[in-house]
């Protein structure tokens, strides 16, 4: 049995916890355990079971040759691989593990119908990657079996491809490449420190277009020759600039890009290589560049925005450098974007709030849209769905001489209330919440009918890099008054009740809602915690060696005197003595984002001061629950909570 002993020694927590304290009883079945969790009604499981059984499907590339699309949907425990060859046609499995596969990679040679994929165990986010013969249905691994490894990417022709890896030390992403011909041998051609990615091959396949990321507000572009194992810096005069997606021009002589260079957002411009310039091509739209993907032929370049949270499509060009938004598109997320081989024709991902993500393929010379794909969707009326309305709130400080805003994403249920509200924070922090399809967020509205208010406060991403920085190091806490003035915000609005609130998050999210909780417990009536950051030291110590410095750029350096003092001072687990109301925490063991200890020390935290927590811990989960049945239950223990603690 698993106990919280050995998990806090397992994590080296124990400077940092109270004296040990009787916990409630400890029910392990099988990989879930749980304390202070009651048996769930029947009933809950029996409604909640229609709004579980929703799927959907993303892109993961055509083909070779060009006559269907590998896609990523579940119809069983896990996101798995299949192949849609028609529109509207069988999704056939090609993919049966027990654990989701994340990604693909469909090599473009047309004599070799295979792909690469990547999956871990656990949810530990040690990623390996295999290659799948799409005609004899085998597969193998390529990488070492104990490393990270992600990225890959194929050249042109098919004959190589690469991808990062943490191999050599486990913190660092080196770059290495492997042959078609000989996939498990790998060889090193980047060994740099820090977090570097590969993006594009040139089309003569004899350079790479690779990334050096260091921040959200921070990276870097460089060239790196395969020949002699050169790199050199693109834009190296821009200062600190933070870029998006990229892409070589089919020309070879330039590089489609997205960066803040000069700009709040992150604009598609054009870097010619021969002379140095950069040319902006989106000066009109004042928003940020997402994705970004080139035809075959490079006639067209699509590319994708985020317009205060809701996503476009364009197409542009090339020739001309002439962008125009492609109409006829449903309204919601776009994502996903893959060109088939014959040029003519687009596949991308369209998710909305009343509908789960599908795939669409555009004819880019007509605007004319083909549905490929039907998710299933439980058997309900997603016509009657809530569609969330955007909203703006006044905050504690200001900007240009008026009140700063805060943006946030407001779901009402039916009826004229005073309805009790859910506030939902989103993690990162450098995410922002963006109103995808959920079958979670349509039941709390729909069954219980919860208002929910989804704000993207300072240090959210999709408002300008202005708005990203405003919560670095000590500024940290300015995240949690925006909360504070949100719920003055509920408090006016006479269909909300403000003596029924909730707050809901996960990781950074997780964070936010412990920290809601220590500053105004008395406004709140419960919350609920997923993999949450509970102490910004320990969690600095401990979290997996690759992503620690790009995390101490955002949250401030631990090991500098001051700001350990500062990190220490404002951590919930420093301040759980203030929180009087029901908690919820959930985690998976394996995360190596945000390890378990940080929950298991929030648990025991507040059992010493006698406060009641409900714990929910996975074994075979990592930074959050991909397994349906683990997902299920922590849904279905979700609305227990609420009924019993936010409902009443």
């Amino acid at each position: 049995m698993i106990t919280r002993a050995i998990l806090i020694a397992a994590f080296a927590f124990a400077p940092l916890l109270p004296p040990p304290t009787a916990a409630a009883e400890r029910k392990v079945e099988g990989n879930r355990v749980t304390e202070g969790v009651p048996e769930l009604p029947e009933r809950i499981t029996e409604r909640m079971r229609q709004y579980q059984n929703t799927r959907s499907a993303s892109v993961r590339g055509w083909t070779s040759n060009g006559d269907g699309l590998l896609i990523s949907t579940r119809f069983g425990e896990t996101n798995q691989l299949h192949l849609v060859e028609k529109p509207g046609g069988a999704r056939r499995q090609l993919t049966f593990f027990a654990e989701p596969v994340r990604g693909a990679a469909v090599c473009p040679d047309l004599r070799r119908r295979e792909f690469l994929f990547s999956k871990d165990v656990g949810g530990g986010e040690s990623y390996q990657i295999y290659l799948f013969d799409m005609d004899s249905g085998e597969y193998e691994m390529v990488t070492d079996g104990a490393s990270r490894n992600g990225y890959a990417l194929w050249s042109d022709a098919g004959d190589r491809f690469v991808y990062y890896s943490t191999r050599r030390n486990g913190r660092d992403w080196d770059l290495v490449l492997s042959h078609s011909g000989t996939p498990g041998k790998a060889e090193t051609i980047l060994q740099r420190k820090g977090t570097w990615v590969p993006l594009d091959w040139a089309p003569d396949g004899r350079r790479l277009l690779v990334e050096q990321y260091v921040s959200v507000n921070e990276s870097y572009l460089h060239l790196l020759d395969l020949e002699n194992g050169e790199s050199e810096q693109i834009n190296p005069d821009a200062g600190k600039v933070s870029y998006g997606d990229a892409a070589w021009a089919r020309d070879g002589e330039g590089i489609y890009l997205s960066s803040d260079q000069g700009d709040e957002f992150r604009r598609l411009k054009y870097f010619d290589l021969s002379s140095g310039t950069l040319t902006d091509l989106t000066a009109d739209i004042p928003w940020d560049v997402v994705d970004l993907e080139i035809s075959p032929l490079g006639d067209r370049l699509a590319f994708t925005t985020n317009e205060d949270g809701i996503g476009r499509l364009y197409l542009l060009d090339t020739a001309t450098g002439e962008a125009r938004s492609v109409p006829g598109v449903p309204v919601g997320q776009i994502y996903g974007l893959e060109f088939h081989p014959g040029n003519a024709r687009l596949a991308f991902v369209v998710n909305t709030a009343r509908t789960p993500g599908d795939i669409y393929v555009l004819d880019v010379a007509d605007y004319a849209l083909e549905r490929w794909t039907y998710s299933e969707v439980g058997g309900l009326d997603t016509d009657s769905f809530a569609v969330p309305e955007l909203i703006h709130y006044d905050t504690f400080d200001s900007l240009d001489g008026q009140p700063r805003q805060v943006p946030a994403f407001y779901y009402k249920p039916e009826g004229d209330g005073p309805h009790p509200v859910l506030i939902r924070i989103h993690g990162g922090p450098e995410s922002q919440f963006r109103p995808y399809f959920s079958s979670s967020n349509q039941y709390y509205v729909g069954e219980l009918g919860l208002a929910i208010l989804a704000p993207n406060v300072r240090g959210s991403a999709g408002y300008g890099k202005g708005y990203l920085k405003l919560d670095n190091g000590y500024l940290r806490e300015d995240t949690v008054r925006d909360i504070g003035r949100l719920l003055d915000w509920i408090e006016a609005q006479p269909e909300l009740d403000s003596e029924r609130v909730g707050v809901l998050g996960g990781s950074y999210g997780g964070y936010m809602v412990l920290a809601a909780m220590t500053h105004y417990n008395q406004r709140l009536k419960c919350a609920i915690d997923v993999v949450g950051i509970s102490n910004f030291v320990s969690f600095l110590e401990n979290t997996k060696d690759y992503r620690r410095d790009l995390r101490r750029v955002e949250y401030g350096d631990e090991r500098d005197p001051a700001m350990r003092d500062f990190l220490l001072r404002i951590s919930p687990t420093t301040n759980a003595h203030k929180i009087t109301k029901p908690l919820f925490i959930a985690q998976g063991f394996n995360d190596p984002r945000v390890p378990v200890g940080e929950s298991e020390q929030m648990v025991e935290t507040i059992r010493s001061n006698d406060g009641q927590v409900w714990y929910l811990l996975f074994k075979d989960e990592g930074h959050g629950f991909r397994k349906k049945q683990n997902r299920d239950y922590y849904q279905n223990t979700v609305v227990l909570f609420m009924e019993e603690h936010l409902l009443k």
